[in-house]
Protein backbone atom coordinates (compact mmCIF):
# COMPACT_ATOMS: atom_id res chain seq x y z
CA UNK A 1 0.00 0.00 0.00
CA UNK A 2 1.43 3.64 -0.95
CA UNK A 3 1.64 6.44 1.12
CA UNK A 4 -1.01 7.49 -0.93
CA UNK A 5 -3.74 4.99 -0.26
CA UNK A 6 -6.42 5.54 1.93
CA UNK A 7 -8.66 3.17 3.91
CA UNK A 8 -12.47 3.61 5.07
CA UNK A 9 -13.48 1.64 7.79
CA UNK A 10 -16.50 1.78 10.36
CA UNK A 11 -17.35 1.49 14.05
CA UNK A 12 -19.96 2.96 16.74
CA UNK A 13 -17.53 5.15 18.59
CA UNK A 14 -14.03 6.70 17.87
CA UNK A 15 -12.04 7.20 21.68
CA UNK A 16 -9.45 10.07 20.67
CA UNK A 17 -6.51 9.62 23.33
CA UNK A 18 -5.23 6.52 25.38
CA UNK A 19 -4.98 8.04 28.35
CA UNK A 20 -7.32 7.25 31.26
CA UNK A 21 -10.50 8.48 30.48
CA UNK A 22 -10.30 6.89 26.94
CA UNK A 23 -9.00 3.49 27.73
CA UNK A 24 -11.60 2.79 30.63
CA UNK A 25 -14.23 4.35 27.84
CA UNK A 26 -12.88 1.56 25.52
CA UNK A 27 -13.35 -1.28 27.82
CA UNK A 28 -16.35 -0.28 29.62
CA UNK A 29 -18.11 -0.68 25.78
CA UNK A 30 -16.09 -3.48 24.65
CA UNK A 31 -17.40 -5.20 27.29
CA UNK A 32 -20.75 -4.15 26.47
CA UNK A 33 -20.86 -4.98 23.13
CA UNK A 34 -20.01 -1.81 21.05
CA UNK A 35 -17.41 -1.83 18.84
CA UNK A 36 -14.91 1.36 19.18
CA UNK A 37 -11.35 2.47 17.56
CA UNK A 38 -9.00 4.11 20.73
CA UNK A 39 -6.27 6.26 18.69
CA UNK A 40 -3.23 7.30 20.92
CA UNK A 41 -1.13 9.39 19.78
CA UNK A 42 1.82 8.41 21.69
CA UNK A 43 3.78 5.18 21.23
CA UNK A 44 2.86 2.21 23.71
CA UNK A 45 6.09 2.23 26.02
CA UNK A 46 5.65 5.56 26.15
CA UNK A 47 1.73 5.78 27.43
CA UNK A 48 2.71 2.87 29.87
CA UNK A 49 5.58 4.66 31.34
CA UNK A 50 4.30 8.19 31.75
CA UNK A 51 4.63 9.14 35.20
CA UNK A 52 1.61 10.89 36.93
CA UNK A 53 -0.04 10.53 40.15
CA UNK A 54 -3.23 8.41 40.85
CA UNK A 55 -5.86 7.98 43.73
CA UNK A 56 -8.97 5.89 42.34
CA UNK A 57 -11.89 6.58 45.43
CA UNK A 58 -14.25 4.59 46.23
CA UNK A 59 -16.99 5.90 43.75
CA UNK A 60 -14.58 5.19 40.92
CA UNK A 61 -13.45 1.34 42.56
CA UNK A 62 -17.06 0.75 42.56
CA UNK A 63 -17.60 1.09 38.57
CA UNK A 64 -14.47 -1.47 37.98
CA UNK A 65 -15.75 -3.98 40.42
CA UNK A 66 -19.54 -3.51 38.88
CA UNK A 67 -18.34 -4.36 35.51
CA UNK A 68 -16.04 -7.36 37.10
CA UNK A 69 -13.15 -5.55 36.40
CA UNK A 70 -11.15 -4.24 39.43
CA UNK A 71 -9.15 -7.69 40.25
CA UNK A 72 -7.65 -7.22 36.71
CA UNK A 73 -7.04 -3.24 36.52
CA UNK A 74 -6.86 -1.97 40.02
CA UNK A 75 -3.05 -2.39 41.48
CA UNK A 76 -1.86 -0.09 43.72
CA UNK A 77 -1.67 0.18 47.86
CA UNK A 78 -5.65 0.16 49.62
CA UNK A 79 -5.71 3.13 51.54
CA UNK A 80 -6.72 3.37 55.03
CA UNK A 81 -8.73 6.50 55.81
CA UNK A 82 -6.51 8.73 57.07
CA UNK A 83 -4.36 11.73 56.09
CA UNK A 84 -0.68 12.10 57.22
CA UNK A 85 -0.38 15.74 58.16
CA UNK A 86 3.07 17.99 59.66
CA UNK A 87 2.05 20.87 60.81
CA UNK A 88 4.90 23.29 61.59
CA UNK A 89 6.91 20.23 61.87
CA UNK A 90 4.46 18.65 64.53
CA UNK A 91 2.58 15.70 62.78
CA UNK A 92 -1.09 16.09 62.91
CA UNK A 93 -2.69 12.78 61.48
CA UNK A 94 -6.24 13.27 60.46
CA UNK A 95 -8.75 10.27 60.32
CA UNK A 96 -12.01 10.64 58.18
CA UNK A 97 -15.45 8.95 58.20
CA UNK A 98 -16.08 6.55 55.40
CA UNK A 99 -19.31 5.30 56.66
CA UNK A 100 -17.47 1.65 55.39
CA UNK A 101 -16.97 2.83 52.31
CA UNK A 102 -13.11 3.37 52.47
CA UNK A 103 -12.14 0.96 49.63
CA UNK A 104 -10.05 3.12 47.49
CA UNK A 105 -6.59 2.71 46.21
CA UNK A 106 -3.36 4.48 45.82
CA UNK A 107 -2.89 3.73 42.10
CA UNK A 108 -0.47 5.59 40.11
CA UNK A 109 -1.66 6.18 36.73
CA UNK A 110 0.89 4.51 34.55
CA UNK A 111 -0.39 0.99 36.81
CA UNK A 112 -3.65 1.69 35.75
CA UNK A 113 -3.30 2.46 32.33
CA UNK A 114 -1.12 -0.88 31.40
CA UNK A 115 -3.83 -2.67 33.15
CA UNK A 116 -6.46 -1.52 31.29
CA UNK A 117 -4.31 -1.74 27.63
CA UNK A 118 -4.14 -5.69 28.99
CA UNK A 119 -7.23 -5.88 29.79
CA UNK A 120 -8.54 -3.85 26.31
CA UNK A 121 -6.45 -6.03 24.09
CA UNK A 122 -6.87 -9.15 25.73
CA UNK A 123 -10.48 -8.67 25.09
CA UNK A 124 -10.05 -7.98 21.30
CA UNK A 125 -10.08 -4.49 21.79
CA UNK A 126 -8.94 -2.12 18.61
CA UNK A 127 -6.31 0.19 20.02
CA UNK A 128 -3.51 1.89 17.58
CA UNK A 129 -0.74 3.64 18.65
CA UNK A 130 1.12 6.27 16.84
CA UNK A 131 -1.70 7.61 15.21
CA UNK A 132 -0.95 11.41 13.91
CA UNK A 133 -2.79 14.00 12.86
CA UNK A 134 -5.53 12.82 14.07
CA UNK A 135 -8.71 14.86 12.58
CA UNK A 136 -12.29 14.62 14.08
CA UNK A 137 -14.82 15.84 11.41
CA UNK A 138 -18.55 16.38 10.42
CA UNK A 139 -19.06 16.00 14.34
CA UNK A 140 -21.93 17.99 13.97
CA UNK A 141 -23.55 16.44 11.24
CA UNK A 142 -25.28 12.78 11.74
CA UNK A 143 -21.81 10.28 10.58
CA UNK A 144 -18.61 12.04 12.17
CA UNK A 145 -15.43 10.75 10.75
CA UNK A 146 -11.37 10.76 12.23
CA UNK A 147 -8.65 10.72 9.79
CA UNK A 148 -5.36 9.68 10.79
CA UNK A 149 -1.97 8.84 9.50
CA UNK A 150 -0.35 5.46 10.99
CA UNK A 151 3.44 5.18 11.26
CA UNK A 152 3.11 4.03 7.75
CA UNK A 153 2.13 7.50 6.41
CA UNK A 154 -1.33 5.58 5.29
CA UNK A 155 -4.00 7.42 6.29
CA UNK A 156 -7.23 6.20 7.68
CA UNK A 157 -10.77 7.39 7.91
CA UNK A 158 -13.35 6.01 10.68
CA UNK A 159 -16.73 6.29 9.99
CA UNK A 160 -18.52 6.61 13.19
CA UNK A 161 -21.73 7.52 15.34
CA UNK A 162 -19.58 9.13 17.93
CA UNK A 163 -16.43 10.43 18.74
CA UNK A 164 -15.26 10.18 22.29
CA UNK A 165 -12.40 13.78 23.31
CA UNK A 166 -10.18 12.03 25.38
CA UNK A 167 -7.18 13.56 24.79
CA UNK A 168 -6.44 15.90 27.40
CA UNK A 169 -6.50 19.74 27.67
CA UNK A 170 -4.09 20.09 24.50
CA UNK A 171 -5.85 17.71 22.85
CA UNK A 172 -7.41 18.06 19.30
CA UNK A 173 -10.77 17.16 20.18
CA UNK A 174 -11.90 20.15 22.04
CA UNK A 175 -9.62 22.22 19.47
CA UNK A 176 -11.83 20.81 16.54
CA UNK A 177 -14.90 22.58 18.13
CA UNK A 178 -15.34 26.27 16.41
CA UNK A 179 -15.05 28.94 18.21
CA UNK A 180 -17.99 30.64 20.53
CA UNK A 181 -19.38 27.09 21.30
CA UNK A 182 -17.68 26.67 24.70
CA UNK A 183 -17.92 28.74 27.33
CA UNK A 184 -14.46 28.13 29.49
CA UNK A 185 -14.60 29.14 33.55
CA UNK A 186 -11.18 28.87 35.46
CA UNK A 187 -9.28 29.66 38.61
CA UNK A 188 -5.76 30.51 38.99
CA UNK A 189 -4.64 29.76 42.39
CA UNK A 190 -1.97 32.53 42.44
CA UNK A 191 1.45 30.07 42.59
CA UNK A 192 2.90 26.78 41.57
CA UNK A 193 4.28 23.38 42.51
CA UNK A 194 7.55 22.81 41.67
CA UNK A 195 7.20 18.45 41.29
CA UNK A 196 10.02 16.62 42.13
CA UNK A 197 10.57 12.93 41.45
CA UNK A 198 13.39 11.18 43.20
CA UNK A 199 14.62 8.02 44.40
CA UNK A 200 13.47 8.27 48.09
CA UNK A 201 11.88 5.51 49.67
CA UNK A 202 8.61 7.47 52.00
CA UNK A 203 7.75 6.76 55.31
CA UNK A 204 4.51 6.78 54.43
CA UNK A 205 1.75 6.43 51.78
CA UNK A 206 1.77 10.15 51.98
CA UNK A 207 2.26 12.87 53.80
CA UNK A 208 1.57 16.87 53.89
CA UNK A 209 3.36 19.60 55.36
CA UNK A 210 1.88 22.88 56.71
CA UNK A 211 4.38 25.64 57.05
CA UNK A 212 5.23 29.35 57.05
CA UNK A 213 7.42 28.40 53.92
CA UNK A 214 4.94 26.90 52.18
CA UNK A 215 2.64 23.75 51.50
CA UNK A 216 5.50 20.37 50.79
CA UNK A 217 4.10 16.99 50.22
CA UNK A 218 5.51 13.61 49.81
CA UNK A 219 4.10 10.57 47.80
CA UNK A 220 5.38 7.22 47.63
CA UNK A 221 5.71 6.28 43.97
CA UNK A 222 6.41 2.47 44.72
CA UNK A 223 8.95 1.10 47.37
CA UNK A 224 11.95 3.23 46.52
CA UNK A 225 10.64 6.48 45.14
CA UNK A 226 8.55 9.19 46.32
CA UNK A 227 7.41 12.40 44.51
CA UNK A 228 7.56 16.00 46.02
CA UNK A 229 5.99 18.88 45.63
CA UNK A 230 6.60 22.28 46.69
CA UNK A 231 4.75 25.41 46.69
CA UNK A 232 6.62 28.13 45.28
CA UNK A 233 5.94 31.62 42.88
CA UNK A 234 4.48 31.13 39.86
CA UNK A 235 7.73 33.23 38.40
CA UNK A 236 10.05 30.58 39.68
CA UNK A 237 12.33 29.21 36.87
CA UNK A 238 13.02 25.42 37.26
CA UNK A 239 16.83 25.82 37.39
CA UNK A 240 17.00 28.09 40.35
CA UNK A 241 15.60 24.97 42.44
CA UNK A 242 19.27 22.75 42.66
CA UNK A 243 19.04 19.23 43.78
CA UNK A 244 20.74 20.59 47.37
CA UNK A 245 17.91 23.56 47.64
CA UNK A 246 15.13 21.04 46.48
CA UNK A 247 16.29 18.85 49.90
CA UNK A 248 16.92 21.21 52.44
CA UNK A 249 13.09 22.86 51.67
CA UNK A 250 11.81 19.77 51.92
CA UNK A 251 13.41 19.65 55.06
CA UNK A 252 12.42 22.94 56.15
CA UNK A 253 8.53 22.37 55.71
CA UNK A 254 8.42 19.23 57.44
CA UNK A 255 10.21 19.80 60.11
CA UNK A 256 12.83 16.47 59.91
CA UNK A 257 15.25 15.01 57.99
CA UNK A 258 14.78 13.05 54.74
CA UNK A 259 15.76 9.59 55.45
CA UNK A 260 17.04 9.27 52.54
CA UNK A 261 18.57 12.14 49.78
CA UNK A 262 18.48 9.79 46.45
CA UNK A 263 19.17 10.81 43.09
CA UNK A 264 16.34 13.31 41.29
CA UNK A 265 15.02 12.35 38.20
CA UNK A 266 12.45 15.07 36.82
CA UNK A 267 11.60 18.56 38.00
CA UNK A 268 8.70 19.99 36.34
CA UNK A 269 6.71 23.57 37.83
CA UNK A 270 2.80 22.90 37.78
CA UNK A 271 1.10 26.32 37.78
CA UNK A 272 -2.32 25.50 40.12
CA UNK A 273 -5.77 25.96 38.06
CA UNK A 274 -9.50 24.89 37.90
CA UNK A 275 -10.55 24.91 34.38
CA UNK A 276 -14.34 23.69 33.12
CA UNK A 277 -14.79 24.22 29.60
CA UNK A 278 -18.96 23.77 28.75
CA UNK A 279 -21.14 21.93 27.69
CA UNK A 280 -19.01 19.15 27.74
CA UNK A 281 -20.73 17.93 24.07
CA UNK A 282 -20.84 19.56 20.43
CA UNK A 283 -23.15 17.60 17.95
CA UNK A 284 -21.85 14.13 18.33
CA UNK A 285 -18.32 14.70 19.99
CA UNK A 286 -18.40 14.45 23.43
CA UNK A 287 -15.16 15.38 25.67
CA UNK A 288 -13.89 13.36 28.56
CA UNK A 289 -11.45 14.17 31.47
CA UNK A 290 -9.27 16.91 31.05
CA UNK A 291 -10.55 17.35 27.70
CA UNK A 292 -13.55 18.95 29.35
CA UNK A 293 -12.31 20.00 33.27
CA UNK A 294 -8.78 20.32 35.36
CA UNK A 295 -8.47 20.36 39.02
CA UNK A 296 -6.14 21.44 41.34
CA UNK A 297 -3.48 18.02 41.93
CA UNK A 298 -4.36 18.77 45.75
CA UNK A 299 -8.13 16.94 45.70
CA UNK A 300 -6.58 14.08 43.77
CA UNK A 301 -9.76 14.23 41.72
CA UNK A 302 -8.69 14.77 38.38
CA UNK A 303 -8.08 11.18 37.57
CA UNK A 304 -11.60 10.17 38.86
CA UNK A 305 -13.50 12.72 37.09
CA UNK A 306 -12.01 11.27 34.05
CA UNK A 307 -13.62 7.77 35.48
CA UNK A 308 -16.90 9.62 36.51
CA UNK A 309 -16.96 10.60 32.69
CA UNK A 310 -16.11 7.36 31.05
CA UNK A 311 -19.15 5.33 33.41
CA UNK A 312 -21.61 8.27 32.09
CA UNK A 313 -20.58 8.32 28.60
CA UNK A 314 -20.58 4.60 28.06
CA UNK A 315 -24.15 4.00 29.53
CA UNK A 316 -25.16 6.28 27.82
CA UNK A 317 -24.15 4.76 24.53
CA UNK A 318 -25.28 1.73 25.31
CA UNK A 319 -28.69 2.75 26.23
CA UNK A 320 -29.14 4.39 22.66
CA UNK A 321 -27.34 1.39 20.98
CA UNK A 322 -29.14 -1.40 23.04
CA UNK A 323 -32.77 0.79 23.21
CA UNK A 324 -33.09 3.50 20.92
CA UNK A 325 -32.98 6.15 23.92
CA UNK A 326 -30.59 8.56 23.06
CA UNK A 327 -32.26 10.55 26.35
CA UNK A 328 -28.98 9.77 28.94
CA UNK A 329 -26.47 11.07 25.67
CA UNK A 330 -28.57 14.20 25.34
CA UNK A 331 -28.26 15.04 29.19
CA UNK A 332 -24.20 13.32 29.30
CA UNK A 333 -23.40 17.04 29.80
CA UNK A 334 -25.49 18.43 32.14
CA UNK A 335 -25.09 14.97 34.20
CA UNK A 336 -21.35 15.27 34.13
CA UNK A 337 -21.11 19.23 35.19
CA UNK A 338 -23.04 18.57 37.90
CA UNK A 339 -20.66 16.34 39.42
CA UNK A 340 -17.89 18.19 38.12
CA UNK A 341 -19.21 21.53 39.54
CA UNK A 342 -18.99 19.54 42.69
CA UNK A 343 -15.76 18.42 43.14
CA UNK A 344 -14.25 21.39 41.86
CA UNK A 345 -16.04 23.14 44.72
CA UNK A 346 -13.95 21.26 46.94
CA UNK A 347 -10.75 21.13 45.08
CA UNK A 348 -11.04 24.61 45.27
CA UNK A 349 -11.95 24.59 49.23
CA UNK A 350 -9.48 21.85 50.30
CA UNK A 351 -6.58 23.72 47.85
CA UNK A 352 -7.05 27.22 49.46
CA UNK A 353 -6.91 25.43 52.51
CA UNK A 354 -3.70 23.59 52.76
CA UNK A 355 -1.85 26.92 50.86
CA UNK A 356 -3.27 29.47 52.59
CA UNK A 357 -2.31 27.90 56.03
CA UNK A 358 1.02 28.38 55.55
CA UNK A 359 2.70 31.18 53.70
CA UNK A 360 0.89 34.35 54.64
CA UNK A 361 2.64 36.22 51.63
CA UNK A 362 0.45 35.14 49.19
CA UNK A 363 -3.30 35.69 51.38
CA UNK A 364 -2.50 37.08 54.44
CA UNK A 365 -2.63 36.65 58.38
CA UNK A 366 -6.58 36.89 57.71
CA UNK A 367 -6.63 33.82 55.50
CA UNK A 368 -4.16 32.13 56.75
CA UNK A 369 -6.11 31.80 60.57
CA UNK A 370 -9.31 31.34 58.67
CA UNK A 371 -7.49 28.28 56.99
CA UNK A 372 -6.39 26.78 60.48
CA UNK A 373 -9.60 27.08 62.25
CA UNK A 374 -10.79 25.03 59.15
CA UNK A 375 -8.27 22.67 59.93
CA UNK A 376 -8.98 22.12 63.45
CA UNK A 377 -12.80 22.01 62.55
CA UNK A 378 -11.92 18.68 60.68
CA UNK A 379 -10.23 17.35 63.61
CA UNK A 380 -12.96 18.21 66.12
CA UNK A 381 -16.23 18.30 64.46
CA UNK A 382 -17.90 15.42 63.19
CA UNK A 383 -19.98 16.92 60.54
CA UNK A 384 -17.44 18.37 59.10
CA UNK A 385 -15.18 15.65 59.46
CA UNK A 386 -17.89 13.15 57.54
CA UNK A 387 -18.34 15.70 55.04
CA UNK A 388 -14.78 15.64 54.67
CA UNK A 389 -14.56 11.98 54.24
CA UNK A 390 -17.21 11.98 51.28
CA UNK A 391 -15.39 13.90 48.84
CA UNK A 392 -12.50 12.11 49.31
CA UNK A 393 -14.70 8.72 48.73
CA UNK A 394 -16.07 10.54 46.07
CA UNK A 395 -19.81 9.70 47.12
CA UNK A 396 -20.83 13.06 48.50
Amino acid sequence: MSETDETVENTTVVIVGGGVAGLALGTFLLRDGIDCVVLERQSRQYVEQRQRAGVVDSRAARVFRERGLADRVLGGVPFEPLLNFRVDGETRPLAYATDDHGDGRFCPQQVLVRNLIDVFLGEGGDLRFEAEDVTPEDVDGPRPRVRYRDGAGVTHTLDCAYVAGCDGDHGVSRASIPEGILTRHSHEYGYAWLTVLADAPANHQSMMAIHERGFAGQFARGPLASRFYLQCPLDTAVEEWTDDRVWEEVEARFGEPVAVRGPITAKTLVPLRSVVHAPMTYGRLYLLGDAAHLVPPMSAKGMNLALHDADVFAAAVLRKVSEGDASLLEAYSATCLKHVWNYQAFAAWFTDLMHDAGDVSYRGEFRRRLARAEFERLHGSESANRLFGEFLTGLN
